[in-house]
C-alpha cells in the first residue's frame, strides 16, 4: 500500500505540505502526493529513537538476528508492486531492480548471520591480579555497545540497496542503533513500500516502535534538522560532494559533535599496464565500455578515468574502445537533476582547450538520457589542471596519455581519494604493479585486478570506502559486515559487580559469544 505517509515508529501519518514524484523515462509526475516532512516531524521521531535505544542496544543478538531477518522476509513478500514501482521512479530496468533487491535482501541475512554470531562485540575480559607486584590489576571487561539513534538518508542511484533497508540501515540495525530514515525525493513510493515492510518487522518481533520511522520530504531543511537533531548520534549518507560536505558542518557545529558518514565521490582510476594493452586491448577496450555505460554509468564505482603509456597499443585501444561507444544506446538517467549535471560536466570536457573527444554514443531517443562520451588529455595537462579530474556522474570517462610507468605513478599520486583503483595486467606486468601497489593502496579502498569496478559484492572482507572525498572517514566502509562498526563505540567497566555487568561480559556468558580472555581468545560456544 502505497498512500504518501511518513511512519513515526508504527503510526502513520499524512502532512499538509505536499510533492510527486515523477517517470524520468516520460517527465511525467506519478500518483500519489506524498507527505513533506517538517522540522516538528524530525523532532517527534527522533525522540521514538531516544526512548527505544536502551532497550533494542542491550537486546539479544539472536533477537536482533531475527528482527533482520524478518525485515527480508517482508520485503520479499511485497512481491512484483516493489519492482513496478522503482521501475516508474528510477527509470531503472527490471533485471537491474530484481537483482538489487536481491541484494539489499541478502545484505540483510549476512547482517544476521553476523550478529548472531558474537564477534562484532568483541568481548574482552582481562581478570583482576590482586597479588600482582609492584600493583595490582583491576578487573577490566571491555566491549563494543551501540552509539545510539543514526539519521540515514536514500540514495538516488539505488532505490533499494542504499536507500531505506539499504547498506546504511541494516548495518545501523545490525549494531543496536534505531534508525530515522529521510526518505529520497525521487523515489518516495518505493521508499514507503519498503518503510512499511520494516514497520511491520517491529511490530511481529515486539521491539519498541522507535526502533524504525521513515520521513520522506524534498526540501534540504528536513534533512538538516535530522543531522542537528541532538538525539541523533551518527549519520549514514550516500550522494554528492556538496550534499555530504553541507551535512558535515551542520554536524560539526552541534554542541554534540557527530560523525558522518558520508560516501561521495569517486572517478576510480583504471590503469592498463603495457603487457596487457599490447595482449588483449581490444577485449579490454569492450569491457571497458561495457562497464561504463552499464546503468547510464550512474555507479559510485563508474570506470572514470583511464590511465595508461602512451604508444600504438594505447592507440588500439582508444580506437577499439570509440567504435564499441559509438553504438551504445542513450539511457535514461534516475532524474532530471542528474541528466542536467551530467549533460552540464560532459559539456565542460567536450569544451576544454586541453581535452579531445574521442567518441559520443548514440543520442537521445527520449527525456532524460544520458550519451556516453569518452575524452583523452595528457599527463602533463591532467597533472597541471585540477577540474579534469572531478567526477562527472554518468557514462563519462578520461583517457590519460603517460611518457612511461613513472609518469602513470604520478597521476596516480596526484588523485584525491578514491573508492577503488583496478590493474588490468598480465605475468610480465607483475614487476612494474608491484611499484604502483603502494601508491594505489594510499588512494584508494580497494584495488582490483583483471576485473571493472563496477558491481560490489556485499561480503564480510569487502571495503566500499576510501579516502576523503570519496568517504568522509577512509577508516570505514558502507558496504559489508565491516559497517557494522561506524555505529560502534568500546566501553570497558572496571571492577563491576557481577550483578551490574552486561551480558556479554557476565561470566555465566548468557549471549554465548566467543571472548578474548587474558589475550587469549576462546572458542566460540555457539
Amino acid at each position: 500500500m502505497i498512500d504518501g505517509a511518513m511512519l513515526f515508529g508504527s503510526e502513520a501519518r499524512q502532512a499538509a505540505a505536499r510533492f510527486r514524484s515523477q517517470d524520468p523515462a516520460s517527465g511525467q509526475a506519478l500518483a500519489p502526493d506524498f507527505s513533506s516532512a517538517s522540522a516538528d516531524d524530525v523532532a517527534e521521531t527522533c525522540a521514538l529513537a531516544a526512548a527505544a535505544a536502551p532497550a533494542f542496544g542491550a537486546s539479544d543478538p539472536e533477537d536482533r538476528a531475527r528482527f533482520l531477518e524478518t525485515i527480508a522476509s517482508e520485503i520479499e513478500a511485497i512481491g512484483d508492486d516493489l519492482i513496478i514501482r522503482a521501475m516508474q521512479e528510477s527509470g531503472l530496468p527490471r533485471p537491474r531492480l530484481e537483482g538489487e533487491r536481491g541484494r539489499t535482501i541478502g545484505q540483510l541475512r549476512l547482517f544476521a548471520a553476523f550478529v548472531r554470531q558474537g564477534d562484532w562485540i568483541d568481548a574482552t575480559i582481562d581478570p583482576a591480579m590482586p597479588d600482582r607486584t609492584p600493583l595490582p590489576r583491576p578487573d577490566l571487561r571491555r566491549m563494543n555497545v551501540p552509539v545510539g539513534p543514526v539519521a540515514v538518508f536514500g540514495a538516488s542511484n539505488f532505490p533499494l540497496a542504499f536507500s531505506v533497508a539499504g547498506g546504511d540501515t541494516a548495518s545501523a540495525l545490525a549494531a543496536g542503533c534505531p534508525v530515522v530514515v529521510k526518505g529520497h525525493p525521487s523515489h518516495p513510493g518505493t521508499g514507503e513500500l519498503v518503510a512499511r515492510a520494516i514497520q511491520r518487522a517491529v511490530a511481529a518481533c515486539g521491539l519498541h516502535e522507535g526502533v524504525f520511522s521513515y520521513l520522506p520530504g524534498e526540501t534540504h531543511a528536513l534533512g538538516e534538522a535530522l543531522v542537528a537533531d541532538p538525539r541523533i548520534r551518527a549519520v549514514g549518507f550516500t550522494g554528492s560532494r556538496g550534499g555530504g560536505l553541507a551535512l558535515m558542518r551542520i554536524a560539526a557545529a552541534r554542541k554534540e559533535p557527530i560523525p558522518v558518514y558520508a560516501e561521495m565521490s569517486s572517478i576510480n582510476p583504471v590503469i592498463l599496464m603495457p603487457g596487457a594493452l599490447a595482449s588483449r586491448g581490444k577485449a579490454l577496450a569492450e569491457a571497458f565500455v561495457q562497464s561504463l555505460t552499464m546503468g547510464a554509468g550512474q555507479f559510485c564505482t563508474n570506470p572514470g578515468l583511464v590511465i595508461a603509456v602512451d604508444g600504438p597499443d594505447l592507440d588500439a585501444f582508444i580506437a577499439a574502445a570509440a567504435d564499441v561507444m559509438q553504438g551504445s544506446t542513450a539511457q535514461t538517467m534516475l532524474s532530471p537533476s542528474i541528466h542536467d549535471n551530467f549533460t552540464k560536466g560532459v559539456s565542460a570536457l567536450a569544451g576544454h582547450t586541453a581535452v579531445e573527444t574521442i567518441a559520443r554514443g548514440q543520442g537521445e531517443t527520449g527525456a532524460n538520457q544520458a550519451v556516453a562520451a569518452l575524452f583523452q588529455t595528457s599527463a602533463q595537462q591532467f597533472l597541471s589542471d585540477i577540474a579534469l579530474a572531478h567526477e562527472v556522474f554518468g557514462s563519462s570517462s578520461m583517457i590519460v596519455r603517460c611518457r612511461d610507468l613513472d609518469e602513470v605513478a604520478n597521476v596516480i599520486a596526484s588523485l584525491e581519494g578514491q573508492l577503488t583503483a583496478t590493474l588490468q595486467l598480465d605475468d610480465a606486468d607483475i614487476p612494474y604493479a608491484h611499484a604502483l601497489l603502494p601508491v594505489l593502496a594510499d588512494r584508494v579502498g580497494r584495488v582490483l585486478a583483471n576485473g571493472w569496478p563496477t558491481g560490489v559484492e556485499v561480503a564480510h572482507a569487502m571495503v566500499h570506502g576510501g579516502p576523503f572525498p570519496a568517504t568522509s572517514d577512509g577508516r570505514t566502509t558502507s558496504v559489508g559486515t565491516l559497517a557494522m562498526f561506524r555505529f560502534l563505540r568500546p566501553v570497558a567497566f572496571q571492577n563491576l559487580p557481577a550483578d551490574l555487568l552486561p551480558h556479554a561480559l557476565a561470566d555465566d556468558n548468557p549471549f554465548a559469544v566467543a571472548r578474548r580472555i587474558d589475550g587469549v581468545r576462546e572458542r566460540s560456544p555457539r
